[in-house]
Parts: C-alpha cells; structure tokens; sequence
C-alpha cells in the first residue's frame, strides 16, 4: 500500500464520554462521576475529553428513565419540538444536550461520543456502531479488539433501513456505544466496570495517536449486523406466555440453526427457531426491553473494512 493511498480524516480534538443516559446502568454513571471529580486518565494531549452525565434525574431516582427513553429521541421531531411545560422530561434533555454537543448533523457538533451502557444480557464488553462507512470508528475497533486480545470484544452495527434507534450518541460525528454485560440494573459490578474503563482507556489511546499522526494501514472487522428484533410469544391479552429457554441464555453472539430452541412455556412446550441461515443472536432477555417487546435481537456475521487513514493536521507534541 502506497502513501498516496491513505485517506487524511479531520483530527479528533472534542470528545465526550456519557453516563446515565439510563440512570440504573451503574457503570458508566460511577466512571463518569468520578472523572468529573478527577478526569487525569482520561485526558490526552491535543484533544478535550468532556465526562457528562445525560439523564441526572433518572441517575437520581435509579432507573431507567423519566417519561420516556432518552436514547430513542434524537431524532428531527423531538430535536425540533416546542418546549411546553408538558415536554417529557427527556425530550427537553435531548434538545439541551444536542445543544451543547450538536447540533446533530452540523460541522460543529463533537467529533466523538463514547456513549457507557450496561446490559442484563451475557455481552461481554460489546462496542456499537451506527454507520459501516466511518473508517475513522471501524479503525477505532480495531485498535480496540486488539489492544484487548484475546478477551472478545463483540461490535454490532445497529445500521438498518428501518429499526431507527435515534441514540444519545448521534449527536456526534463518530457516536461510539460501549455495552458491557451482564450486569443487573441498579448494580455496579468491579469487573464490569474495569471492562467498559479499558475500552474507553483504548479509545482514547487511538485517538491520541490518530492525532499525533500515526497511520492505520487497511484494516477488516468482524460485526454482528442488526437484521431484526424477536419478540417473546404473546397470548391475545398481549401478554407473554413463553420465556428465554436455557439452552439460549447467556449465549448472546454464539450460533442460532433452524430447529434450536429458542423459547419454552410454562407447560413444558418449547418452541424452535425457524431460519434459512445461521443467525447470532445478544440482547438476549434483556430486561430492559421486556416494554420494548424485545426477547432478543438476530444479528449476522459481516465484515467490515476501513481504508488506510492518517489525521490531515497533526496535533502539536505538548507532552
């Protein structure tokens, strides 16, 4: 690969890490706080590293949200809405945050968002991205599966024609999602916690370097691709009649065939997975996606490739 093949990006000189966007997801609400109090790890130079807490009254009362999610709201509509005193406590939110980090779509917004999630669902520490044509966050995982190997770190690419997620972490130009699991809600657990606090550490690391002029040579990830969400089985009441069987718990990422179970009834009746093509499926019993009709979401396996980049202005040496 030549010289002249490579891509110079912008530098990456503003970067927020969020916590609390659902205030029972401890771990990423512990990190952020205690950076806000001493942030030395987290800072690098040539570039301003910004801990944020999004949802501080869902943080305060320990759940999920307030009137609705803030991580489904950044979209035109709710970005857009008139400010009435019957706003929904989270669409005001998103407006004040987009904000100070937007706004979203605009040459002024962040450069990137590391947004810190934990899931009831066995993950592991999983990185999410929204577009399979940013070499710059494709390049990022990379770095990141690397520096962590040989622990896994699964990246689902949430890119979809239609499951509009809207996130938090849109608002930047480079949103990166970082969910560790499992771990339930309203709990912090130290391994969790250490897990989301390497990745976000290797984050950093790559951005400083990218900064400082390092090139990253064509690289090719593995991801998991949304393709749908599966609901539980439901009666006529809407109500759920059959649960996650065992054979499929905890077995987030590992393969789906025609025929395994996916679900069983209280009577005994388990129902199987009917599919043309091996499906990997995560999220699986999610807690928090039991209102969401979500009993799991079915990924499949791609690749994605980034080309060969370099910062287009190199950061000056401050160290």
């Amino acid at each position: 690969m030549t010289s002249c093949s490579v891509v110079p990006k912008p530098p990456v000189r503003r970067v927020a890490i969020f916590g609390g966007t659902h205030g029972n997801e401890l771990s990423g609400i512990f990190l952020v706080k205690h950076w806000q109090e001493n942030g030395a790890e987290i800072q690098r130079a040539g570039m301003e590293v910004k801990p944020f807490l999004t949802n501080p009254r869902a943080v305060k009362k320990c759940t999920r949200y307030i009137d609705c999610d803030l991580n489904r709201v950044f979209d035109p509509d709710n970005l857009g809405q008139t400010v009435v005193e019957d706003i929904p406590y989270e669409v005001r939110r998103a407006q004040e945050i987009n904000h100070i980090f937007g706004p979203k779509g605009s040459d002024d917004a962040y450069d990137l968002i590391f947004d810190l999630h934990n899931t009831t669902a066995n993950m592991g520490g999983t990185l999410i991205l929204e577009n399979s044509r940013d070499d710059f966050t494709i390049q990022m995982c990379h770095y990141i599966k690397n520096a962590l190997a040989p622990e896994p770190v699964p990246v689902l690419l949430i890119e979809h024609p239609h499951l509009k997620y809207a996130t938090t972490r849109s608002v930047a130009k480079h949103p990166v999602g970082v969910e560790v699991g499992p771990q339930p809600q309203g709990v912090v657990r130290a391994d969790i916690l250490d897990k989301m606090r390497k990745i976000v550490k290797h984050g950093l690391d790559f951005v400083h370097l990218f900064n400082e002029g390092k090139e990253f040579p064509p690289c090719t990830i593995e991801v998991y691709k949304i393709m749908e969400k599966v609901d539980y089985p439901r009666n006529k009441n809407d109500e759920v009649i059959a649960i996650i069987h065992p054979n499929l718990q905890d077995q987030d990422w590992q393969p789906l065939n025609n025929g395994d179970p996916l679900f069983l009834t209280l009577d005994g009746e388990v129902i199987t997975y009917k599919g043309d093509c091996t499906a990997y499926p995560t999220f699986i019993n999610e807690a928090a996606y039991y209102e969401k009709k979500q009993a799991f979401v079915k990924t499949v396996k791609m690749e994605l490739t980034a080309e060969h980049i370099r910062s287009s202005v190199v950061a000056p040496n401050t160290s």
